[in-house]
C-alpha cells in the first residue's frame, strides 16, 4: 500500500523543480493562402478573456483542450531550441485540423511576447515555409 502512495503521490502534488526553467512559452500564430491572397496572423486557440468559477472549476477536473495546448507548447518549444520534422509536422497537423476544408496552404510561426516597460512586444522566433494541406487531407 506505501508503494502505490508513493507513486500516487507526485502525480497528485507535483514538484515545482519539474520544471528546468521558468520562461515564456511561445505562442502559435499561423495565416493561410487561399485564392491567391495571404490571410492575416492569427493566434492558434487565444484565451478566453474571461472564465467563470464554474468553468474554472471544471477545468481543474476535465481539461483535454488544455492539455492539447500543452503539447502544441511542447513542440514549440523543441522546435525553437532542436528542429525536428516530428514537431513541425505535429504544430502543422493540429493548425490544418482546425480550418475548413476549402483553405489551400498554411503557414505558422512561433511568437513570444513580452513586456518591456509600458508595451508588449511579440518577437518572432521561427516561422515556417508554406505548407500544402492537400497532401494530408486525402
Amino acid at each position: 500500500m506505501l508503494r502505490l502512495i508513493s507513486l500516487l503521490l507526485p502525480a497528485l502534488i507535483p514538484s515545482w523543480r519539474f520544471f528546468k526553467t521558468v520562461a515564456p512559452s511561445p505562442r502559435v500564430e499561423y495565416r493561410v493562402y487561399c485564392s491567391g491572397q495571404a490571410g492575416d496572423w492569427q493566434e492558434v486557440d487565444p484565451r478566453p478573456m474571461r472564465v467563470t468559477i464554474a468553468q474554472g472549476l471544471q477545468r481543474l477536473v476535465w481539461n483535454p483542450h488544455w492539455n492539447e495546448q500543452l503539447f502544441m507548447v511542447s513542440c514549440s518549444e523543441r522546435l525553437i531550441e532542436v528542429p525536428t520534422p516530428h514537431s513541425f509536422e505535429m504544430i502543422a497537423r493540429r493548425v490544418a485540423a482546425q480550418l475548413p476544408d476549402h483553405v489551400c496552404e498554411l503557414q505558422f510561426r512561433l511568437v513570444f511576447v513580452s513586456r518591456v516597460q509600458e508595451q508588449i512586444v511579440k518577437s518572432v522566433e521561427y516561422e515556417s515555409a508554406w505548407v500544402s494541406l492537400r497532401e494530408w487531407r486525402a
